[in-house]
């Protein structure tokens, strides 16, 4: 009897970053860690649920760090390497950041899966981490029965060019850098129930850096907000948006850009966990339109993986924000909400 070979998104339980911990337990977890005593080189930590930390080390120089990995979300190897990669690029990119250095960290499962897999998983993360003008330094694996892949990654910002999640203004317009659906999109193909042109295009936008779109927020004269759009959703990034400047954030669901070919994939099929606990970590602090459309509402919960940039431009620049970002070809270039005075316990509208 012949045996079907695996495919690669047979070796997860979870796809990309819809296998974070959910957004309620993280905060739990960080409720009860023992913080260490403010030092006054840490110019961001865990208090704003930010991308990456960052620390100063001179007056005009900081470090930039995160570290991010997940299970396969596709099942080219090489397509995942270059997808995960962009995903960790991308926390420093949404620090107004540089990426310089990376460490490459892996789980495989060697004993059921040949090496040349995990071979193309990193050839295809130094594709991306090549394309961002970055270094590989080595890296770590351990075996595992599930594959992960991403990169621990260090860069560089000058404090006084920092943007993090909690600048937003009253006023802002909200601007989104990719198309949003990565997350049902993903999933249908793991159950081999997506078209494959769809499928395609989650794929460019999801290897696509974050580079020029950060490049485009500096051309257009900055920002005062600065966050990427990952595993808990375009409402749950905005919700830490929101809690960090101590405002509102209300986003239009007729505005959200969406992947060509997704919209009949956000159906409960394809609605991952993470879809469901990305709502029900905002119970209480989320207003949603009666008239507003479920399928698109649905959009702004769905987890993404190697999202785009979210925004918070001054009203004045946000036409020249918008035109830094068509001429630099970002796979979106969408205004897609606002920020207003915080209306009582509501941190993110829906309209």
């Amino acid at each position: 009897m012949t045996t079907t070979p695996k495919r690669l998104t047979d070796y997860a339980n979870c796809a990309g970053c819809a296998g974070k911990i959910s957004p309620a337990g993280i905060s739990q977890v960080l409720r009860d860690w023992a913080k260490a005593p403010n030092h006054p080189n840490v110019l961001v930590g865990t208090e704003t649920m930010d991308d990456a930390g960052v620390y100063r080390i001179a007056s005009n120089l900081a470090l930039v760090q995160t570290l991010d990995f997940f299970p396969p979300l596709v099942d080219d190897p090489f397509a995942f390497g270059q997808i995960a990669a962009a995903n960790a690029l991308s926390d420093v990119y949404a620090m107004n950041g540089t990426p310089i250095t990376v460490l490459n960290i892996a789980a495989f499962p060697v004993d059921d899966a040949s090496l040349e897999i995990l071979s193309e998983i990193l050839r295809g993360a130094a594709d991306r981490v090549g394309k961002a003008g970055a270094v590989t330094l080595g890296g770590h694996t351990i075996r595992d029965k599930e594959i992960k892949f991403g990169l621990s990654v260090t860069g560089l910002v000058d404090p006084a060019e920092l943007l993090t999640n909690a600048g937003a203004r009253v006023g802002d317009r909200l601007v989104l850098t990719k198309p949003l659906g990565t997350g049902f999109v993903t999933t249908a193909a793991k159950r081999q129930e997506c078209p494959e042109e769809v499928l395609a295009r989650a794929i460019a936008q999801m290897v696509e850096l974050n580079a020029d779109a950060r490049d485009a927020l500096r051309a257009a004269g900055g920002a005062h907000g600065l966050t990427d759009v990952t595993g808990y959703g375009l409402a749950g990034h905005a919700f830490e948006m929101a809690q960090g400047a101590g405002l509102t954030l209300e986003i239009d669901s007729r505005a959200l850009p969406i992947i060509a070919g997704a919209l009949p994939l956000a159906v409960e099929r394809y609605h991952t966990r993470a879809s469901t606990t990305n709502r029900e970590h905002l119970e209480g602090r989320l207003r949603v339109d009666s008239d507003a459309d479920p399928t698109l509402v649905a959009f702004a919960f769905d987890a993404q993986t190697s999202g785009g940039l979210l925004i918070a431009v001054d009203p004045d620049r946000c036409a020249a924000l918008v035109d830094e970002l068509t001429v630099r070809g970002t796979p979106a270039a969408a205004v897609v909400g606002r920020v207003v005075a915080r209306r009582g316990a509501i941190a993110v509208a829906i309209h």
